[in-house]
């Protein structure tokens, strides 16, 4: 009996095989009609995931005045960008959604009052990378945003929260990118930042050193302040990393390699 049998028989969540998380740097919205080492690495990371029964995104392009989640039956696919070709505006990701899911998370997330929303759908955050994960669009996917009030250290708590949904195949992807200043783009081939080198090197040994405590206060570093000019394509590695098992899991990164000069597509695997 592989993973996925053992996920499909098993008929109490507690002992269900706990899911893995992902944060996924996903940089350009081409990388969803792209076939490149980045592209091909979320598709090698999905060979080693047990099927889920739904996954639950924090994307960086979802920014809201208190907590949502989309509790739609079938969100519609955002094209939330400007000056791309028309076949990038052309991709449809028809998914379902999963109130069920939405309600719970609901619930999970309490005291925190958090709205279910009916409006949004999948940003390009959430579907460009997981089309890569499942092509055929048969998992269930629901978003939950970023209340732009709440300090890294708040998000943080607050996703601890959602820990036990590992246990009942839901997959919890963060989506966004640890360096992300588009101010400083380069279009010149292979020029990258010395400081966009730094910052990644300086969060990548934070994470493997699991001192995610250090990335609350970013600001107090140089190389970091360029790297995160604005939080919200950070904040969902913390979303990530707060469910981090320290007692069993094991963390690898891939796609670890900055472009354009000023974006890092590093990404992260919990199991």
């Amino acid at each position: 009996m592989d993973l996925n049998d053992l996920y499909k028989y098993s008929k109490d969540w507690k002992t269900t095989l706990k899911m893995p998380v992902l944060f996924l740097g996903h940089g350009s919205p081409m990388n969803a009609i792209s076939d490149n080492r980045f592209v091909q690495g979320f598709k090698g990371i999905a060979k080693n995931i047990p099927e889920p029964k739904a996954i639950l995104c924090i994307s960086a392009h979802w920014e809201t005045k208190g907590t949502k989640v989309t509790a739609m039956d079938m969100p519609r696919t955002i094209h939330d960008f400007s000056g791309f070709p028309q076949e990038l505006y052309n991709v449809q990701y028809p998914v379902q959604g999963s109130p069920e899911l939405a309600k719970e998370t609901v619930q999970l997330l309490a005291p925190v009052s958090v709205d279910m929303d009916y409006d949004w759908g999948l940003d390009h955050g959430a579907w460009s990378v997981i089309k890569h994960l499942y092509p055929k669009a048969n998992i269930p996917v629901i978003q939950l945003s970023l209340d732009y009030n709440r300090t890294p250290k708040s998000h943080y708590e607050l996703a601890k929260q959602l820990e036990t949904l590992r246990y009942k195949g839901v997959l919890i992807v963060g989506s966004g990118n640890t360096v992300h200043n588009l101010g400083l783009l380069s279009f010149e081939k292979d020029t990258v930042y010395d400081w966009a080198i730094e910052a990644r090197h300086t969060i990548n040994e934070y994470i493997n050193n699991r001192d995610f405590n250090l990335l609350f206060n970013y600001h107090s570093n140089k190389a970091l302040r360029l790297a995160i000019p604005t939080p919200e394509h950070f904040l969902p590695l913390l979303y990530s990393l707060a469910i981090y098992d320290s007692k069993s899991d094991h963390i690898s990164l891939f796609n670890d390699e900055v472009v354009m000069g000023s974006v890092s597509m590093t990404s992260v695997f919990i199991e």
